[in-house]
């Protein structure tokens, strides 16, 4: 894989100086600005809590640290019960959406490819529409919602037909997958739509449903956060060992051949990492775009193509993006929170171009 990497760092050498600075330097300060990032999060909300306070509640929940409880015990329950379940399930949903951004984009050899691109968010919204119409809303108790698992076996199941769809000869064609991903998708959105009409609770459903395409991360609760947790993090692991193989990618499929890959294999490695990722974080978000998107661009330009770098810039980059985002939905037209996927297309569409322009 050094050939690849030594070759894709001559085809395309990042605009900045950040790709100067050693890894640890550069993983470091994102992860201190993330770490910033949440901290302002959980403070933020109808009942304001000084971050000072915020900090010694977290510690002494390590039972490492004993700070006296010099504050009020509501505010205990509101840092860990109300508001650090949603701020960690945004940080997961960015990670998530911008590292499966990179998987895509390295595999289809594309920028302005995006996490959804293969029908994920079809089967995603026709598992929550399914569940949205049924007549109870919850699976296992209070332990996790009927509409996330839902979801997210929408969205797999969708996943593995476009990908059998687009399989030919033992090869799969990325001009056939996306094809194959543009009329799933149509026929999910029909089913979709007729199901919605054909419910009983058509108007609740059509309401439920327009808010969780809004997207937007309301977890309140922990045991869905340790889910998703684990999927998305094992996801991004596994990931990282594809960072060879995205380099080769770069220089096309015949070049990754030569190299001594099985393309087709490594393509359905991707394809379903990226698409665990995307389900996994859709499950408990709704539809949110631009994350996947604009993120793996933006650590590309300041960080160069290297995907052993632009793996887990881009995690921590979609986290820091999405988390920020959450707030500022949360506090820029309060008491009201503005959709989360409203206010990413609001900023990223325009962001977007700049980076296209520049």
């Amino acid at each position: 894989m050094k050939i690849a990497t030594q070759n894709i760092q001559k085809k395309q050498q990042p605009g900045k100086s950040w790709h100067l600075l050693p890894p640890s330097i550069i993983l470091s300060i994102l992860g201190g600005l993330l770490l910033a990032v949440i901290l302002l999060a959980v403070s933020f909300g109808s009942t304001p809590i000084p971050i000072s306070t915020i900090v010694k509640i977290l510690l002494n929940g390590t039972g490492i640290f004993h700070f006296a409880r010099q504050w009020d015990p509501t505010d205990e329950l509101i840092v860990w019960q109300v508001r650090m379940p949603g701020v960690v399930g945004a940080a997961l949903v960015g990670s998530g959406l911008a590292v499966a951004g990179v998987l895509f984009q390295g595999m289809l050899r594309n920028p302005l490819a995006d996490p959804f691109l293969i029908g994920t968010s079809s089967g995603a919204a026709l598992g929550a529409t399914i569940a949205f119409v049924l007549p109870f809303d919850t699976l296992y108790g209070s332990l996790f919602s009927l509409t996330p698992l839902l979801a997210f076996i929408g969205a797999m199941l969708t996943v593995m037909l476009v990908y059998s769809i687009a399989r030919t000869g033992g090869q799969t064609p990325v001009v056939t997958l996306l094809l194959a991903g543009v009329v799933i998708n149509a026929v999910l959105v029909a089913f979709q739509t007729l199901i919605l009409t054909l419910s009983p609770n058509a108007h609740f459903g059509i309401e439920a449903l327009f808010n969780w395409l809004s997207g937007g991360v309301s977890v309140t609760s922990w045991p869905p956060i340790f889910v998703i947790a684990a999927i998305i993090l094992a996801g991004i692991l596994c990931s990282m060992t594809l960072s060879g193989v995205l380099d080769a990618f770069a220089l096309g499929e015949e070049a990754a051949a030569h190299l001594g890959l099985h393309v087709e294999r490594r393509k359905l490695l991707i394809i379903a990492l990226g698409s665990l990722l995307t389900a996994a974080a859709v499950s408990i978000s709704g539809l949110i775009g631009f994350v996947g998107l604009v993120t793996p661009h933006t650590m590309r330009l300041l960080f160069g193509p290297r995907h052993r770098l632009l793996l887990p810039t881009s995690a921590l980059g979609g986290a820091i993006f999405l988390t920020l985002a959450d707030l500022l939905a949360r506090v820029v037209i309060a008491p009201a929170v503005l959709p989360v996927g409203v206010f990413t297309a609001l900023v990223g569409a325009p962001f977007f171009l700049f980076l296209l322009r520049n």
